[in-house]
């Protein structure tokens, strides 16, 4: 007998915390005052005045099939980018955060959700992800114990930068995890 999955938590750099926002599967969940995200098809039938109307409390869910470039000119009316991880073995979300960071400077909460197993944490947060819907019964122990896990050196830059060790590495590619 297995155990059940435990609802996901929210979890950030700085610790657990309580979620504010509110997975929608239509824009009648914006009638009220919530913070809701939306899956892309949702959001992109929303008209320029809703989403306007709604800017500070909005939200989107990138399946890893959808498109970055979909969202793009509209980044500017959202405060949360969600990409999913329906499968540990689909890492396409990976290089969707990486590019909202670096390509595109979005400066709003990257969140993943889904399949998301200790292992992937420490790159997660490299590429820019800030916020995490945890339910893996390992990840929540060890977040809960404090460890986030990952290797002490690495050589691929990435949107977080990274301190080189000493000041001034001799290999300008050869990164020291912070």
């Amino acid at each position: 007998m297995t155990e059940a999955t435990p609802a996901p938590r929210l979890w950030t750099p700085e610790g657990f915390r309580d979620d504010g926002w509110t997975h929608a599967e239509d824009a009648s969940a914006l009638s009220g005052n919530s913070r809701v995200i939306l899956p892309l098809q949702a959001f992109l039938e929303l008209s320029a005045e809703q989403r306007e109307a709604a800017k500070e409390r909005l939200g989107v869910l990138l399946q890893p099939g959808d498109q970055l470039e979909e969202i793009i000119d509209h980044l500017a009316h959202l405060s949360l980018v969600a990409l999913a991880f329906p499968a540990f073995n689909d890492g396409r979300s990976f290089s969707k955060a990486e590019l909202l960071r670096s390509r595109h400077d979005f400066e709003g909460v990257v969140r993943a959700t889904g399949q998301v197993l200790i292992d992937q944490l420490p790159h997660m947060l490299r590429v820019g992800f800030n916020e995490f819907e945890v339910s893996h019964p390992v990840l929540l122990k060890r977040l809960e114990a404090g460890q986030v896990g990952g290797l002490p050196l690495y050589y691929q830059p990435t949107a977080k930068p990274a301190a080189t060790p000493g000041g001034g590495a001799k290999y300008s590619w050869r990164r020291s995890a912070t």
